[in-house]
């Protein structure tokens, strides 16, 4: 059993009052689903009658991925094909037919909500190789069917940087190629995904049935931005992919707060980003293929999403978690993701504290050079959610001063019942 620190054997530890501001970021989103789906999907769905579509949807928490999935399956069935599901998120889930498909019935995407088979299993074939030693796997259930389409969000990764990084390339690669094609792919490295997964990408399009898929773009509300179809011809020219990739880093929720002493993260999670929070918005990376983000001596996760079904990958990038996380980690889940990634750091087990409260006194205590109580803390509840957030009231004066960042509340004492923290508004 793992046991935590006793604060009580030490001196007490001042914490700093508290502030509630907003962020305010790019704002403009869809406002009907439904139709953007229609509008671009409708040049693509002719002459499909009789067919059978497989249509990959990912493990990420996607805005309105249900509605998104349910229009697109409808406009399928419309044109007189026979659409089916597949997961198509390498690894996740465990790497079992059964925890891909739990992760799609986390957002309500189930046969009975769809009205269409999900087939989840994980076997693979080979569709050649981009080089000696480097096979390209894609799922069999996506290989055996008369047609594929896929729906993926365009984003900046976590792990490396590219004119390419997360979205349809590397849903056709890592995606389709379940637990076996996405270790093959990151035995390689992150070092040369920016390399490979657009490469591997046109190689799928070039061998498989590929006819079209949906690149999605939220704004920093997790809203969807933007929906737009890629043609085969898009897919293998990747211009496409890049406008929408630039597009998404600049209107991206981030802290607007470039420098301070404690990031506190009230949870993470695989729906909310591959290393359970974006490194992208905290400055939390796992490799040397990427930078940038806010700069902090320690920080704090309190918790894991519901939806993540266990899954701690992440984790190992924060200072302290909190026993209540500790308790949920689904340890296969988790080190399959890291088995596979072959990185290990997101998956190390910080120090474990008893409660939130103990978390957040043992991480403002061991930030050096800062008087007590005088801690500049960012406190967000994950990286989707970044409009309220909550600072502590050494940096009030810079939120004052910042163009993007309104002040709501009057600095307060944080008080804790049980080990869990109550805010004075």
């Amino acid at each position: 059993m793992i046991e935590s620190l006793d604060l009580q054997r030490f001196s007490a530890i001042v914490l700093p009052r508290f502030v509630k501001v907003k962020q305010h970021f790019v704002k403009e989103r869809i406002h009907n689903i439904a139709k953007e789906v229609r509008a671009q999907s409708a040049p693509h769905v002719t002459h499909l009658k009789g067919q059978k579509i497989a249509v990959g949807i990912g493990s990420r928490g996607i805005a309105n991925i249900k509605e998104i999935a349910q229009t697109l399956v409808d406009e399928l069935r419309a044109a007189g094909a026979e659409p089916s599901i597949i997961p198509a998120m390498g690894s996740h889930g465990g790497a079992t037919a059964s925890g891909q498909a739990e992760v799609l019935a986390s957002y309500g995407i189930t046969p009975a909500s769809m009205g269409v088979p999900i087939d989840a299993s994980m076997e693979v074939a080979s569709i050649g190789d981009l080089e000696p030693g480097l096979p390209v796997y894609v799922a069999k259930s996506a290989l055996q069917a008369d047609g594929i389409v896929v729906i993926a969000r365009v984003k900046a990764h976590t792990a490396f940087r590219g004119p390419i990084e997360s979205g349809v390339a590397k849903m056709l690669t890592i995606g389709m190629g379940k637990q076996i094609g996405a270790d093959f792919i990151h035995n390689q490295g992150f070092g040369r995904f920016a390399e490979l997964i657009p490469r591997m990408a046109q190689v799928v399009v070039e061998k498989t049935k590929m006819l079209f898929a949906l690149g999605i773009v939220e704004n920093a509300y997790e809203q969807s931005y933007r929906i737009e179809a890629f043609t085969r011809k898009d897919i293998l020219a990747m211009e496409k992919e890049k406008v929408l990739l630039a597009e998404s880093k600049r209107i991206m929720g981030r802290i607007l707060f470039p420098e301070f002493d404690a990031l506190v993260i009230e949870e993470i999670g695989k729906n909310i980003s591959g290393d359970g929070q974006d490194p992208n918005v905290t400055g939390l990376y796992i490799t040397m293929y990427c930078d940038g983000g806010p700069k902090f001596q320690k920080s704090v996760i309190f918790d894991l999403s519901d939806e993540t079904h266990g899954n701690a990958n992440g984790m190992g990038s924060a200072d302290v978690i909190t026993r209540n996380l500790f308790d949920k980690i689904n340890f296969i889940s988790t080190y399959t993701n890291a088995f596979t990634s072959t990185e290990f750091l997101p998956v190390k087990i910080p120090m474990v504290a008893g409660t939130k409260e103990d978390a957040l006194r043992i991480a403002l205590k061991t930030c050096n050079g800062v008087a007590p109580g005088k801690q500049r803390v960012v406190w967000i509840k994950n990286t989707f959610a970044l409009e309220e957030i909550v600072i502590s009231e050494a940096l009030l004066e810079e939120a004052q001063a910042h163009a993007q960042i309104k002040i709501l509340t009057q600095p307060g004492d944080i008080t804790f019942q049980q080990g869990e923290p109550i805010f004075p508004w």
